[in-house]
């Protein structure tokens, strides 16, 4: 040893290991391999507990032919977190303690501080670290076979010590929340500039379909007030007819005296045996039941039902409180049961007695039948307070509204029409060819629309709709 001689100089104590000799070349191997012994112990620590379940999970599902094989070799020993930490630090700590006893036998004591420190500071922590930070992985699944090993051997004490910061502090392999989805997926993004693969319009597409569990019927329906409907005692005349076919509509509803009354739907098809000039009252053509959803109900619930075939139309109900219901329509024996023998069909006209006269017969099939579930006596006396269709949902799930030749608004809600400054703009311009346009009714202008006449339109508009003006009910074309 090193000692003060009269507080003045060192001396060499007799004891200190002559170099040269064999014994000093072993404490200095046995110096060495402690010091990469905590390097592998320290990085193996980084490398292994920043690989969280829900990483190797995705590396094994979705990851190259090593990744699968290198997270599947570590994944055992990851889901023991907090043993396989107490084990990597419970050696790192031993070599680390280790290292200058040996370090003292064979150098000064102030060079063996200053050597255990700059080794295990480079070769014990930074190097080691910085490697397995960026390749955990691979290290890992390349050292799993020691850590194994090492798991044994300090089982007696890091099995009870994991087994208690399991109960303390849980397991750590919590899953991304919706807004942690969605921001992840935005950084993604081209638009993001962090070298992301990712369009604009997937990133809105994903965004989309993580909102749309959170998105309710109420949200993305249009309000009666603003949807083109019939009422069931009118006629099918020439103007009835030529305002539904103006429209585009491949469906639409029918109600019984109050526009909020819904009592079915017409199919536009279904008019082509329909003769104008005969002015066929609506009721005598085939009417089918139109299913009905809570205002609460998720979109992805009523995307669900649409894609059972049942209807891509439906009637969004208020009730009181909030629905337990996943799935809200007409039961296959309340139809059976509300079908009349004489192919008349039983209509609440504003929640009054149930009456069998003049009425059409509801049409249902196999699909009808099997893609719906039990209505509750809430949905069925509820207000109708909009309809829903399957373009609603897809505009939500797209995040943008989906215009064709025959929508007169981009927006119900905002009324915000088609192509409104430019047809503005247009007008002023061009009054001589907006002349002609009114001249042929028929003609199609410049932005894919058919004109229609303001005044008689407005005028005959309350005799088929709850409201005078009649924006694109969003329906299926």
């Amino acid at each position: 040893m090193m000692m003060w001689n009269g507080g003045r100089d060192l001396v060499l104590d007799s004891d200190d290991v002559p170099f040269g000799t064999a014994a000093w070349y072993l404490y200095a191997g046995i110096s060495c391999v402690l010091v990469l012994f905590a390097g592998i112990m320290s990085g193996l620590t980084l490398g292994l507990m920043s690989l969280n379940l829900v990483d190797l999970e995705i590396l094994q599902r979705s990851g190259t032919a090593a990744q699968k094989k290198q997270a599947a070799t570590i994944l055992p020993v990851v889901k023991k977190q907090h043993q396989l930490l107490v084990t990597l630090l419970l050696c790192n700590a031993c070599a680390m303690e280790a290292l200058p006893l040996y370090l003292d036998e064979i150098f000064h004591p102030v060079v063996a501080v200053l050597l255990s420190v700059t080794f295990v500071l480079i070769f014990g922590e930074i190097i080691p670290q910085a490697v397995c930070s960026r390749y955990g992985l691979s290290v890992g699944s390349n050292f799993v076979w020691l850590v194994r090993f090492l798991m044994i051997i300090c089982y007696p004490i890091a099995y009870p010590i994991g087994k208690f910061l399991d109960l303390v502090l849980g397991h750590g392999d919590d899953l991304f929340r919706r807004a942690q989805l969605k921001a992840l997926v935005s950084i993604h993004g081209l638009e993001a500039g962090k070298g992301g693969e990712l369009t604009h319009d997937e990133t809105t597409i994903i965004s989309g379909a993580l909102d749309l569990t959170e998105k309710t019927a109420e949200e993305a329906m249009t309000p009666i007030e603003s949807t083109f409907s019939l009422d069931v005692n009118s006629k099918l005349d020439w103007e009835a007819i030529g305002k539904i076919l103006a429209r585009g509509h491949s469906r639409v509803p029918v109600y019984s005296g109050n526009p909020k009354n819904i009592i079915g739907l017409l199919l536009v098809k279904s008019l082509l045996t329909v003769r104008a000039e005969t002015e066929t009252p609506v009721s005598a053509v085939s009417i089918r039941r139109m299913p009905r959803v809570p205002a609460d109900m998720p979109l992805y619930d009523i995307l669900n039902e649409f894609q059972k075939g049942s209807s891509h139309l439906a009637a969004v109900v208020k009730i009181k409180g909030k629905s337990k219901i996943p799935l809200l329509a007409v039961e296959r024996g309340k139809m059976e049961e509300d079908r009349p023998i004489n192919g008349c069909v039983a209509i609440d006209v504003d929640k009054g007695p149930r009456s069998l006269t003049n009425m059409p017969s509801l049409q249902e099939n196999d699909s009808t039948t099997n893609g719906i579930s039990n209505l509750s006596d809430d949905i069925e006396d509820g207000e109708v307070i909009g309809i829903i269709t399957l373009e609603d949902v897809f505009e939500e799930l797209l995040q943008e509204e989906i215009v064709d030749e025959t929508d007169v608004y981009i927006d119900v809600h905002k009324r915000i029409r088609v192509a409104a400054a430019a047809a503005a703009s247009s007008m002023s311009r061009a009054q001589s060819s907006q002349k002609l346009i009114q001249k042929h009714a028929g003609a199609i202008n410049k932005h894919g629309q058919t004109p229609k006449k303001s005044g008689e339109d407005d005028s005959n508009s309350t005799r088929f709709s709850g409201s005078p003006r009649e924006p694109l009910l969003g329906g299926i074309r």
